[in-house]
């Protein structure tokens, strides 16, 4: 297997860290491969979109989800390091509300998998910190939602003195109280 699998504090969510084999060269791992990702977690997804983001130090992006159209999405860090947070936004799971939170580095080389139905977000820790990740849909903006990052019901634990940048959708987001959610 070309990675191992960390569990989280949701059982639905999955940490990946890769097999990097290194030398005095540098190092080589393979990112994504499509029928390791399916035969070690069991999940089956074709990826349609890939982005990627720039963002400073103290910039905190998210929680975004897309009420129609959910993604599914695979994230890693390519430079810097992120607190990357997940919150359960499907009102049928046992883990509906909670969030789970990780380190992801360009050091570590992680990557995390966030099945549809979760609102995600991250926070750059880092000066600079580089983003890559994977979508099972496209983004449709008229069905963007944010939860807001600081909803007391949510709790999240974000490793941040004062308060984050954010885009002006993020500051106006919603609590969990009143989002829109998922079955």
């Amino acid at each position: 297997m070309p990675f191992t699998l960390i569990p989280t504090a949701i059982p639905d969510v999955l940490l990946l860290e890769p097999k990097v084999f290194s030398d005095d060269r540098g190092y080589f791992f393979e990112s994504y491969n499509a029928r390791d990702f399916r035969e070690s977690t069991g999940i089956e997804v074709e990826f349609v979109q890939d982005n990627h983001s720039l963002s400073e130090k103290g910039v905190l992006r998210g929680l975004h989800y897309q009420i129609h159209h959910p993604q599914g999405k695979l994230l890693r860090a390519v430079q810097g390091s992120v607190f990357d947070v997940v919150v359960d936004l499907r009102k049928s799971s046992p883990s509906f509300g909670r969030w789970a939170g990780v380190l992801l580095s360009a050091d570590n080389r992680r990557q995390l998998w966030v099945p549809p139905g979760f609102a995600h977000g991250f926070l750059a820790l880092s000066d600079t910190a580089e983003m890559l990740y994977k979508t099972t849909d496209y983004w449709y903006p008229e069905h963007e939602r944010s939860l807001l990052w600081k909803d007391p019901a949510v709790g999240i634990a974000w490793p941040l003195d004062g308060e984050p940048r954010l885009a002006a959708k993020d500051a106006a987001a919603k609590l969990l109280s009143g989002a829109e959610l998922f079955d």
